[in-house]
């Protein structure tokens, strides 16, 4: 008999400025953001060991940009793992802003 699927659950953490991602309401990983007038600037994306190779990271940011396109925000993906995701996922081609020098000297600043 088999163990029925545990659905992961993706949720907005903005006091930690970050989406989660749990598995039977453990945290597999996170996508970290800040947010900078109207864009949300991602900055890091990761997926614990445990959890690793079973797409999570994928649904992770398919969500948390979905929010973003819900909110009214625009996707800045200083992030590797999120820039490589929207080279792959042109329907968020029109919510994309270039990583800037002055995106990324404000990003230093607020993570200092």
């Amino acid at each position: 008999m088999s163990q029925p699927s545990v659905v992961p659950v993706v949720e907005r953490v903005d006091a930690r400025n970050r989406y989660e991602i749990r598995v039977d309401g453990k945290r597999a990983g996170l996508t970290a953001y800040r947010d900078h007038g109207a864009q949300r600037v991602f900055h890091h994306t990761e997926i614990d060991d445990a959890f690793a190779g079973q797409g999570l990271a994928s649904r992770l940011v398919q969500e948390a940009l979905t929010d973003v396109r819900e909110s009214g925000k625009r996707i800045v993906p200083v992030c590797p793992y999120v820039a490589k995701f929207l080279q792959r996922h042109d329907e968020f081609a029109d919510l994309v802003d270039p990583v800037t020098p002055d995106v990324l000297r404000w990003l230093e600043t607020e993570l200092a």
